[in-house]
């Protein structure tokens, strides 16, 4: 049973062949209908339109971790290994590259802001950095209060670090103080719309609220992948994609 905050929906299996489903590590769903691949088998990230035809690749050496496809004109891609983050247009070619390995010593997240910073977790001191990336210059630092080679995936908002561990979701605010840690059974990665933090799990997408409390606003329990965009949510199941849209009175 699928669960939307109480609300059901129609069910629409996507136009996508088991093939190229089957190694897929990770799925992304913009607001205009395409889809985009992460497969961990040969790096690869692709985007497809709404019938399943291919619209951009690019093809990597080493594992990266894709940020969202918010803005599919400018997506950002952080690799942990090659202390890189590349910036990639709405094809999916290479807009920018930054060499963090010039700046610092070993970065263990990242998250961009804008098109000019970026935050960096240093896996070394604990410090998040306010980085300026089009001018290499370090805008602001701010010691935190967490174990930084834990955390996988972090996000930075109105003054509050949400970083994702193996287990739990982290918040600390600027001075380093840690406001919460929040079990999560198997987290994949962060998600904002507007004010709204989510928690993107295996089988699961958590929303949190004002009390710091994860409520769950989608759950499919076979999936193997989950996710939203604006108006609906996926789910990867076998080798299959399914969408369900959701009614406007379940949406923020």
């Amino acid at each position: 049973m699928m669960l939307f905050s109480g609300v059901a929906a129609a069910q629409h299996v996507l136009p996508l062949d088991s093939v190229r489903i089957r190694d897929t590590e990770d799925f992304f769903a913009d607001d205009y209908g395409s889809m985009y691949l992460y497969r961990k088998s040969d790096f690869s990230f692709t985007k497809y339109d709404s019938v399943g035809n291919q619209q951009g690749r690019v093809m990597m050496t080493l594992p990266f971790r894709v940020q969202g496809v918010q803005n599919p004109l400018s997506i950002f891609l952080f690799s942990q290994n090659a202390q890189e983050i590349r910036l990639l247009d709405q094809n999916l070619n290479e807009i920018q590259n930054i060499h963090l390995s010039r700046d610092f010593n070993f970065i263990q997240a990242a998250y961009a802001e804008d098109l000019q910073q970026v935050w960096l977790l240093d896996g070394v001191s604990g410090k998040l950095i306010q980085y300026n990336y089009r001018g290499r210059q370090t805008v602001a630092s701010y010691q935190m209060n967490l174990d930084p080679l834990s955390v996988i995936s972090m996000l930075v908002y109105q003054g509050k670090m949400y970083g994702l561990t193996d287990n739990s979701l982290v918040i600390c605010n600027l001075k380093g103080q840690k406001i919460a840690d929040i079990a999560v059974l198997s987290p994949m990665k962060l998600r904002r719309e507007n004010d709204f933090i989510y928690v993107i799990t295996r089988d699961s997408i958590l929303k949190l609220n004002e009390n710091n409390i994860l409520e769950t606003v989608f759950s499919a329990p076979e999936a193997r992948i989950v996710d939203k965009n604006s108006s609906s949510f996926f789910e990867v199941k076998g080798n299959k994609f399914y969408l369900y849209s959701r009614k406007l009175s379940d949406r923020e």
